[in-house]
């Protein structure tokens, strides 16, 4: 049964940016790099232009469909995310120029959480202070690890030098929120030295930590879209770091995570995310409460609380439509029924510390897995509201055994 769910006006805006120095071999986000990234032929002015055109026709699309910037029903963008790739290295006057165009053209409320995506390499972090004075409000740092010889193995150009001189830098530009992303489960890497990493990274005082085990695409590409094949170099990186990735080790580091970030005043509120008091990313946790987000650029992602959208990932046919001022080519899907929808929400719910209702999942008729979690130790009821049941350490480790009952 459907009750017919209806699109909903976005509440923040995801912007990819699909230039890097170089590739990294365990990366399956949207990318290129080289002489297409830099240099005579590099394709940043041209993506420059094109998504300044792609901004203003999903704003007027928004318009048609809601209602204009204000109105009832269009209220401003609670979230910018900028994404890569390595936002970082588009120049700062036209960082600036995006950030006020989507302004003008979605509006942003007064306390907008304006996001950055950052490399610390020397040539890769850009002029953080020009950033800061551009809009950005929160800086994320790709980090991944502290220590130069799992950087190494990594494909990664930077080191912890780099990371401890980008973050004196970030908090000398004065943003709001400062976060780190770091990896787990690195192959080769022991955990006395990925436990070392992590202080090491803790000593910087970052307000938010990502912290995400490293995960291999080995098979064909299933993100929907007509992103590029991964090279055969990168794919045999990965079955060399699949075979030494250990899950016993993994666990142990998600243990550790559960006891050394709390003691050093982190709140896990995500089952990958930490904060200080007030330090949450608020545009990640509309994707985790099913809020519409729109999107643009090559390969992003879009959702409006009923149908997914996704633009093309081959950066030719992107830009080319653009130049031809038609949106790019692109998919769709939709989650068809109430209970589909139920249970995506139930996961994406669950996935935070702050869990669901009980009764409301019981209700939805998630009795039955909702006791087979509890029986089994993965669900519990929240330490602050036993009406509420959430992940426990168990159950985080476990995830993905719970999550695929619902679905």
């Amino acid at each position: 049964m459907t009750t017919g769910a209806q699109p909903a006006p976005p509440r923040g805006l995801y912007l990819h940016v699909p230039f890097c120095r170089s590739l990294c071999p365990y990366c399956d986000f949207v990318v290129v790099a080289g002489a297409a990234a830099f240099g005579p032929r590099s394709r940043m002015g041209g993506y420059l232009t094109a998504i300044e055109r792609e901004i203003d026709l999903r704003a007027k699309l928004m318009d048609a469909q809601f209602g204009s910037l204000g109105s009832a029903n269009r209220m401003p963008l609670e979230t910018l995310y900028l994404g890569g790739g390595t936002p970082s290295l588009l120049p700062t006057d036209r960082l600036a120029s995006l950030i006020e165009r989507i302004r003008d053209r979605f509006g942003l409320t007064p306390d907008a959480e304006v996001t950055l995506e950052a490399n610390p390499g020397v040539d890769e972090r850009g002029d953080l202070a020009g950033v800061a004075q551009a809009g950005v409000t929160r800086l994320s740092v790709g980090v991944q690890v502290m220590d130069t010889t799992a950087l190494r193995a990594l494909g990664r150009r930077h080191t912890p030098d780099d990371v401890v001189a980008t973050i004196a830098a970030a908090r000398a530009a004065g943003f709001a929120s400062l976060s780190m992303d770091l990896l787990a489960d690195l192959p080769d890497l022991p955990f006395d030295a990925w436990a070392a990493s992590l202080d090491a990274a803790i000593a910087l005082a970052p307000d938010h930590l990502s912290v995400y085990a490293l995960t291999l695409s080995l098979g064909p590409d299933e993100a929907g879209d007509d992103r590029l094949a991964t090279p055969a170099g990168a794919v045999a990186w990965r079955e060399r770091a699949a075979a030494a990735q250990d899950e016993e080790r993994g666990a142990l580091e998600l243990e550790h995570l559960n006891s050394r970030l709390p003691a050093a005043g982190y709140n896990w509120y995500e089952i990958s995310n930490w904060a200080t008091a007030g330090h949450e990313s608020r545009h990640n946790t509309l994707y985790w409460e099913r809020a519409s987000v729109a999107a643009v650029g090559p390969g992003a992602h879009a959702f409006d609380g009923v149908t997914r959208r996704w633009n093309s990932a081959n950066l030719d046919a992107w830009e080319g439509a653009l130049q031809q001022g038609e949106l790019p080519p692109g998919g769709e899907s939709q989650i068809e029924s109430d209970a589909a929808r139920a249970a995506e929400g139930l996961v994406l719910a669950l996935r935070m510390s702050r869990g669901v209702e009980r009764d409301a999942a019981v209700r939805e008729g998630f009795s039955e897995v909702l006791a087979w979690g509890e029986a089994n130790g993965l669900l519990a009821p929240h330490p602050s509201d036993a009406s509420r049941i959430q992940l426990t350490l168990r159950g985080r480790l476990l995830s993905n055994e719970l999550f695929s009952r619902i679905v």
